[in-house]
């Protein structure tokens, strides 16, 4: 049934014009998808996830700067991933507690602020236990974002429609390559590793005033009383079958990220090929691509069902990384083809996984379950992280071996969750607890 809270999306606006018929009458009013400050809220939350995204994201392409800058080895490397993961995953317990009894908004801003000051520490590291600090702090805070934006996406927004906001909120994923990759990458080579992370910080502050000034209160979830303490209420929400299908899930849809991302630029470097000076350009041209094809993959989950929409994403991926973690050198024209898509199957993946999620939890647990379900993919995308790291290890000339192991692995995990989101979808068919 739909949502009737009075934070459910608008059906219809009165006083838009129909379109003119034949005969010179007009038509019905055609309803309005979004209203002004839905579409704001969508935009801000996927400026968040971006700066979110990015700093995460920019690890990847500066690994090939900071391995020889702070004298590490993949490893290492691999643990600075995994610090962030790790953090992020304790955070995510440790919140979701409590994530249902505060307004989202000033849960949002709490940690958004936490973030920030952790991605400042990151833009003053002088050696590499600093850096693997700051990037348990920027962990603690940034780990949680995730989750408050989507209980807020599925406060205000209907089932029907949260494949299109998926999509564009997963833009940000496109958008960090677009902008923010190729943008840090130059300010990297000019100015020091340092400077991405003081731009993203930067950034960061201006989109949190931001949320002060124009979000609202997001407090309908607070009307549903419950007297659970916080732990009873995480012991509820660990404990149900449903949830927990859907925690298992997000524990092997983390897995591909966390293994192959974190040396991508490595082995686009060593192994194929690829310039520094044509990195931002790989980077940039593929997500390009991403940005528009991730709000059409969006829709299309709406449209065709967000389950066979994982189903094509998965098969173009699989298809992809296979051939990917097995490419020796590479003329740059083949491997962007081959990136748009990979990282269309990704998106794919993403955005309709995303969705079907949203699907699970009963209003009075979402902030609980998304926290909980962030908090799996944080800790089990930091044990990817170090398992990839002791998987590759650095050959001659800086090459990365055995990195088509990674890929193989990745599928495995891949089939699975297609066999674990089946049941997943079946219950969000039949079980519609969120839209109640």
């Amino acid at each position: 049934m739909a949502n009737t809270t009075p934070n459910s999306i608008t059906t219809a606006t009165p006083g838009i014009a129909g379109d003119i018929q034949a005969d010179g009458t007009a038509s019905a009013p055609k309803a309005k998808l979004f209203t002004s400050y839905q579409v704001f809220i969508i935009a801000i939350i996927a400026i968040i996830q971006f700066t979110v995204i990015l700093d995460f994201m920019v690890l990847s392409p500066l690994g090939a700067l900071l391995m020889p800058k702070l004298h590490i080895v993949p490893r290492q490397f691999g643990l600075v991933v995994s610090a962030y993961a790790f953090s992020a995953g304790a955070a995510g317990l440790l919140t979701a507690g409590f994530a249902d009894k505060f307004d989202r908004k000033k849960l949002l801003l709490f940690f958004y602020a936490g973030f920030i000051l952790g991605t400042f520490l990151c833009a003053i590291a002088p050696d590499y236990p600093f850096l693997l600090a700051a990037r348990i702090v920027t962990g603690l805070f940034g780990g949680v974002i995730s989750s408050v934006g989507l209980a807020i996406i599925t406060d205000l927004f209907r089932m029907e429609v949260r494949g299109r906001v998926m999509g564009f909120t997963q833009m940000a994923f496109a958008a960090s390559q677009v902008l923010g990759l190729p943008i840090g990458l130059v300010l990297a080579n000019r100015y020091g590793w340092h400077s991405p992370f003081l731009m993203v910080g930067t950034f960061g502050a201006l989109v949190g005033i931001a949320i002060v000034i124009y979000m609202r209160p997001i407090t309908e979830h607070l009307k549903l009383k419950s007297d659970r303490n916080a732990f009873v209420h995480l012991y509820k929400t660990v404990s149900q079958p449903a949830y927990l299908k859907a925690f298992v899930a997000t524990t092997l849809l983390a897995t591909g990220g966390f293994m192959l991302m974190p040396f991508g630029s490595a082995f686009s470097i060593h192994n194929l090929g690829v310039t520094l000076q044509q990195l931002p350009w790989l980077y940039f041209i593929t997500g390009v691509a991403s940005v528009v094809l991730g709000p059409l993959t969006g829709k299309l989950s709406d449209k065709i069902g967000k389950y066979n929409m994982f189903c094509i994403g998965t098969i173009i991926t699989i298809v992809m990384v296979v051939i990917y973690t097995n490419l020796g050198i590479t003329p740059f024209w083949v491997l962007v083809v081959i990136n748009i898509f990979l990282f269309t199957g990704i998106m794919a993946r993403m955005i309709s996984a995303g969705a079907l999620m949203t699907a699970i939890p009963i209003p009075s647990e979402r902030g609980s379950f998304m926290s909980v379900n962030s908090s799996v993919q944080q800790i089990s995308g930091g044990i990817a992280a170090m398992v990839a790291g002791l998987i590759v290890y650095e050959g001659y000339g800086g090459r990365l071996e055995r990195y088509n192991v990674l890929g193989y692995v990745v599928i495995a995990a891949m089939l699975v969750v297609v066999y674990l989101l089946y049941f997943i979808n079946l219950y969000s068919q039949y079980y519609p607890l969120s839209l109640i």
